[in-house]
């Protein structure tokens, strides 16, 4: 256990918690600026099984805070680009590269074989069915999300918490312009996210549940928003799931 232990030092995770970090598995939708950093971070940690689920191929505008890149894997399929970096960063995890979209079709097949599920995505529309298939398999999910400077952590479906559709009942225009991001901004983001996957694992801390973090990187400043639970967002999302096939 050399490899983590200063992390077994930590009395909030000791061997035990590093021997169920060792058993979990993740489903990561998205390995992009925010993917790049929890990826690393999930098997520097020493999770038991990451999956990655990412169609797209680096660009050069991407290194500006893809930072599990590198520019000789410009034109490369990024999940399995992915995958070959990490397991170099430890081989001892199970990595699996899926170099797909996650999709109506498909979106099921991907995440029921997972503990918890983590969004590294940019759009609405993944958003809302990784909520529907977290809220169908009663599984939780980490929610990430940035934009310039300003960035967003939860975890919802969490035993029972509040949803994604709790936070945004109404399904959100497309971005269709390209925005700006700070490059800092998914490092501190995407370790946010990876702080509330070990916290489940362990069982220890606070845990983002019906909680939204809120963080201004211009400003210098964060907040932490409730989120009420809404019984009927719940039943929209079921039904939703209900209809993937």
């Amino acid at each position: 256990m050399e490899r983590y232990l200063r992390q077994i030092m930590l009395p909030e995770i000791g061997e035990e918690g590093q021997h169920l970090i060792g058993k979990a598995s993740v489903l990561l939708v998205g390995v992009g600026g925010l993917g790049s950093v929890i990826s690393q971070y999930l098997v520097a940690a020493g999770i038991g099984s990451l999956g990655i689920v990412d169609k797209d191929t680096v660009s050069l505008h991407n290194l500006q805070r893809q930072i599990l890149y590198r520019e000789p894997q410009i034109g490369l399929p990024k999940a399995l680009t992915a995958k070959q970096s990490l397991q170099k960063l430890n081989s001892e995890v199970n990595i699996e590269a899926y170099n797909v979209k996650f999709t109506k079709t498909n979106g099921l097949s991907l995440a029921e074989n997972y503990d918890i599920i983590i969004d590294g995505t940019d759009n609405y529309t993944t958003r809302y069915l990784l909520n529907d298939v977290c809220v169908g398999l009663d599984k939780p999910l980490v929610y990430g999300a940035i934009s310039e400077f300003y960035g967003q952590v939860s975890v919802f479906n969490y035993q029972g918490g509040a949803t994604y559709r709790c936070l945004y009942p109404q399904a959100e225009e497309e971005q269709t312009t390209p925005v700006g991001v700070f490059g800092m901004l998914p490092g501190i983001i995407g370790c946010m996210e990876v702080c509330e996957v070990i916290k489940m694992i362990t069982h220890t801390g606070s845990v983002l549940k019906n909680k939204l973090f809120t963080l201004d990187l211009l400003q210098s400043t964060s907040a932490l928003i409730d989120i009420n639970p809404d019984p009927a967002q719940r039943q929209i999302a079921l039904e939703r799931f209900k209809e993937l096939g």
